[in-house]
């Protein structure tokens, strides 16, 4: 799942200048040192700490589960960018079968159907979904350790989606109330 996920990542790289890491936070230190420093040893460690246990014996079935719960985490989170990518470089391109539906002021025009008609930050709850998904198929979900990756994409994210919220605000003033009364839940749809 994580080889899956990095080849994706870098397979898809361009749609990435179009996420919140390039146009609110800019490519500055952080995101350097990130992709370069922390990511790569972070992500394993929920391997590393089961490393030396005995092997799991995890039936198929749920291993299966696991990989359904990381495929659907990587479908909302994949999927919502690449609409939201082809959204902003081809505006009138249907994205799988998805015809874009916008609300505008005049002056600026937000996306509110598909993936982003869901929620808010629906590719945030697949981040967390996919982090989920490779947590449960380390095979010891009682070790903390396998869950400091999903843990950390919720604690990074939802401070994210505070802060984008605020800075959305700020940036389309009352088209944004409109887009939030349209689009009520910031990333899981009926609960949050």
């Amino acid at each position: 799942m994580l080889t899956y996920f990095i080849f994706d990542y870098l397979s898809f790289e361009n749609v990435h200048l179009y996420t919140y890491d390039f146009f609110a936070e800019r490519v500055g230190i952080k995101l350097g040192w990130g992709c370069l420093t922390f990511y790569p040893y972070f992500y394993l460690v929920s391997l590393w700490s089961a490393i030396d246990l005995d092997p799991a014996n995890t039936p198929t079935w749920l291993l299966i589960c696991y990989a359904l719960i990381f495929l659907s985490g990587w479908t909302l989170s994949r999927g919502a960018n690449m609409q939201k990518y082809f959204y902003k470089t081809r505006p009138g391109k249907v994205f799988l079968g998805i015809k874009p539906q916008t609300i505008t002021d005049g002056k600026s025009t937000l996306l509110v159907n598909g993936f982003w008609g869901i929620s808010r930050h629906i590719n945030y709850l697949g981040e967390i979904l996919m982090g989920i998904g490779i947590a449960l198929s380390v095979g010891y979900p009682g070790t903390l350790w396998v869950w400091l990756y999903p843990l950390y994409y919720v604690a990074l994210l939802l401070t994210r989606q505070i802060d984008d919220d605020k800075r959305c605000a700020s940036k389309y003033g009352d088209l944004w109330k409109v887009y939030v009364k349209k689009v009520k839940y910031r990333i899981i749809p009926g609960l949050y």
